[in-house]
């Protein structure tokens, strides 16, 4: 019996975890004020593409919540993508970066901006969007990276099949590649060459 109890807690804690302070760290990569500007000027294939990424709702204990908006540069009184990101521990050592849903997301257009960021909402109000988590390690040089598992994030968006996302995150800037495929794998929608390279402006922690 003794040597089971020992044998059980040598297997508890193999287990890799994702310390405090890295996921703290994650969340200060990917809060604040993003914009891909010098990469379109570079290359037309590019849009120039404003990124805001808030924490919300840091009372509670099942997050870290992070409030997304994105947009072209000179429409971001509307922007074209609003989510609600869920940072979550796995027992294999990695985090999952749930993704949810908006209610008539337009409502919150702006709402980065605010104090108090989604607050007329709450969790119960969002919808998941199952098989589109997207799943980060941290990799030797300390930066993020990760993306969605196989095809499993659905999507009927120009005649897609399912989405990938891949994605890496560093302190001063974020690389996100998101594409469409249809049900032969053939690219839909989504940049072709490589991903966005969204350059941080400035940083977002809200202390709510």
């Amino acid at each position: 019996m003794k040597f089971s109890l020992i044998l059980l807690l040598l297997i508890i804690t193999a287990i890799p975890s994702f310390p405090q302070k890295y996921r703290d760290r994650l969340v200060d990569y990917m809060t604040g004020s993003f914009s891909s500007a010098e990469q379109a000027e570079k290359d037309t294939n590019y849009l120039n593409i404003e990124l805001e990424m808030v924490q919300i709702w840091k009372d509670r204990t099942d997050g870290p919540w992070i409030y997304v908006e994105q947009s072209v540069s000179n429409h971001k009184e509307k922007p074209y993508r609003q989510r609600v990101y869920q940072l979550w521990n796995r027992s294999d050592g990695k985090i999952e970066s749930r993704v949810y849903t908006i209610p008539n997301p337009l409502r919150f257009a702006g709402d980065y901006n605010k104090d108090f960021p989604l607050i007329r909402i709450t969790p119960d109000s969002l919808t998941l969007r199952k098989g589109c988590e997207v799943v980060l390690y941290m990799n030797d040089y300390g930066n993020f990276e990760g993306g969605t598992v196989d095809s499993n994030c659905a999507s009927d968006l120009r005649g897609a099949s399912y989405a990938t996302s891949e994605v890496t995150i560093y302190k001063d800037k974020l690389i996100s590649w998101d594409r469409g495929f249809d049900k032969n794998g053939k690219q839909v929608w989504g940049a072709t060459k490589r991903g966005y390279v969204f350059l941080k402006k400035v940083n977002r922690l809200r202390i709510n």
